[in-house]
């Protein structure tokens, strides 16, 4: 029976999948092909916009609104921007949502590439260089308007806790002491986490200033959205502890933002609450 041959590197790529991918097929990699269009984007794309990651006493909280916007338009209503990539880390997207969807799923293949090429997994300091190469080989694309900036954060077995890192749209990796925001509506969020984070804060705390930070984003920023009490649209909100990422349920967060909703002290007006 006749088989296909196996393929041939000039270079050995290891257990990093990035290379493989460029080797063998190019055209597969997060944003191929886009360097020759226009210096402007000549179509409106869909952009998510406002993320955030906390880190507390036990790991790190991670959260996103829902909003999907393309220029003045509403382009979704429940896109999800926070996913895991992997059991001990996660990544929260802002910027051109489709690549920026492509390179966290590309991101994933590679971090579980690596683990069965090696034996073991990464350390979260490597997760965390491996995205800031994917966003440098993205920075054709970012040069034409289709810029992918994310969020990464994780807890570090080695370390014994959660840290949060930062990039911009070269590849720059900044690793944050406490927290960051990214997005349209990352100023009004981190000011309001800057005022409401202390060293050692619990998990719930956390959960409820992640809340609280994208009210006050969706209150001051049209593409951030705020708490849809019609349709039932929350934030995505995941839990990244020793015990692995664990998404918060919708009816948990649901829960938890109309009891902020109603209290003395919340992000948002609840007027403008909905989207």
């Amino acid at each position: 029976m006749d088989t296909e041959p196996l393929p041939t590197f000039t270079n050995d790529p290891g257990p990093n999948f990035t290379e493989v991918l460029r080797a063998l097929a190019p055209n597969l990699l997060p944003g191929a092909g886009i360097g020759g269009v226009a210096a402007a984007t000549p179509f409106e794309h869909p952009h998510g916009t406002t993320v955030v990651a906390i880190r507390f006493a036990d790991g790190v909280i991670m959260a996103g609104d829902r909003r999907a916007t393309a220029g003045y338009t509403i382009a979704g209503r429940r896109m999800d921007k926070v996913m895991a990539a992997d059991d001990y880390s996660g990544v929260a997207i802002a910027g051109s949502a489709g690549l920026a969807i492509e390179m966290v799923k590309l991101f994933q293949v590679n971090l579980e590439h690596y683990e069965k090429i090696e034996g073991e997994p990464l350390s979260l300091e490597g997760k965390a260089n491996q995205l800031a190469a994917l966003v440098r080989g993205n920075l054709p694309a970012a040069m034409q308007g289709f810029v992918v900036v994310p969020l990464f954060a994780g807890f570090d077995n080695r370390r014994d806790r959660g840290r949060v890192f930062s990039y911009d749209a070269t590849g720059g990796k900044y690793e944050e002491l406490d927290f960051q925001a990214n997005g349209s509506g990352s100023v009004h969020a981190r000011n309001w986490i800057k005022a409401g984070w202390s060293e050692g804060m619990t998990r719930d705390g956390a959960v409820d200033l992640a809340i609280r930070s994208l009210f006050a984003a969706a209150d001051e920023d049209v593409a951030t959205g705020g708490p849809d009490l019609v349709r039932r649209i929350f934030p995505s909100i995941a839990v990244i502890t020793a015990d692995g990422f664990d998404m918060l349920d919708d009816t948990v967060v649901a829960e938890r933002s109309q009891a902020l909703l109603a209290g003395p002290e919340r992000g948002g007006n609840e007027g403008d609450s909905g989207s």
